[in-house]
């Protein structure tokens, strides 16, 4: 383990400290993104990548393409603690293994489960945590998944800038994301559909839908699907912008109830939703074919 992960981690407790992974963790190790663990459950195994504690810019410059107010203001969030968070979204085999049923449109186990509210996401979260006891996931805040999201980058998505040509045309998209302008491409399954609302899309090909998780290039700290492919739950309350937003990366929740935010754009989605920026929200019971989550976990 080389000086600078040291300094981004607690070796008081960290898996690799001591050789010792956590008493949940089924495989574990380091690579070219950093450190990982993993769990199992009923033969599906899901890998968490550490996201070390750092400061960062949250939401977008006024000059970005496709930046919307409710992105700003810009503004420095402090993170003092890392964290884990799964490098994919939840699949349908991880659903199924805990909740025993699969609610998605898109079926296949190796796709993000989908058709899944922010309510449903708490029922899962409490029944894999008292499945696997010390596990502890939780959905991550908002400043928590764009921090991860960008992985050190300052740009409009983690690979630099973003040219949008069209509604569903942005090329620089189609190394890292499904989105609306390319979900067509490769879609097998029989229950697709028909994206025919976005102009100019840089890809044809219909019927769309979401696709297999980890398909696409994974930003620069192992995170797959982080952009596209399925809007992602976070805990947060919805706020038209983040004036009074917590400079800590806390969650940001003043009424229980409230509309909850989703983040990273959809297969189904323009150009412009797939920006680690960008922000939207939803009520938290309502489900649609373009929604899953993405747990996190922060160590105490």
């Amino acid at each position: 383990m080389n000086s600078t992960q040291n300094r981004h981690i607690n070796t008081a407790w960290h898996p690799l400290a001591d050789g010792n992974p956590p008493v949940w963790a089924s495989g574990w190790g380091e690579d070219e993104f950093g450190v990982f663990v993993e769990f199992t459950l009923a033969d599906v195994s899901q890998r968490l990548r550490w996201i070390p504690p750092g400061v960062f810019q949250m939401g977008a410059p006024e000059d970005e393409s496709g930046r919307l107010d409710r992105e700003g203001p810009q503004h420095p969030v402090i993170l003092k603690e890392g964290y884990w968070l799964f490098d994919t979204p939840v699949t349908q085999a991880l659903w199924l293994a805990v909740m025993g049923g699969n609610p998605s449109r898109f079926q296949s186990p190796e796709r993000p489960v989908e058709q899944v509210s922010w309510d449903d996401c708490q029922n899962f979260l409490k029944k894999i945590n008292d499945v696997i006891p010390g596990l502890e996931l939780g959905l991550p805040s908002e400043a928590q998944w764009e921090y991860a999201c960008r992985a050190d980058s300052t740009t409009a998505i983690y690979t630099g800038d973003l040219d949008i040509i069209g509604d569903g045309n942005a090329p620089a998209l189609h190394a890292i994301a499904w989105y609306g302008g390319n979900s067509g491409v490769g879609f097998e399954l029989e229950d697709g559909y028909e994206v025919t609302y976005l102009k100019n899309r840089q890809f044809k090909d219909n019927p769309s839908g979401s696709h297999p998780v980890a398909q696409k290039l994974p930003n620069g700290w192992g995170l797959y699907d982080m952009l596209g492919n399925v809007w992602e739950w976070v805990a947060d309350e919805y706020h038209n912008d983040y004036q009074g937003a917590p400079e800590d990366g806390s969650v940001w929740d003043d009424e229980a109830g409230g509309l909850r935010v989703i983040r990273g754009g959809s297969w189904s989605g323009g150009a412009r939703y797939c920006r680690s920026a960008y922000r939207y929200w939803s009520p938290p019971g309502y489900r649609g074919n373009y929604l899953g989550f993405r747990p996190a976990r922060v160590q105490s």
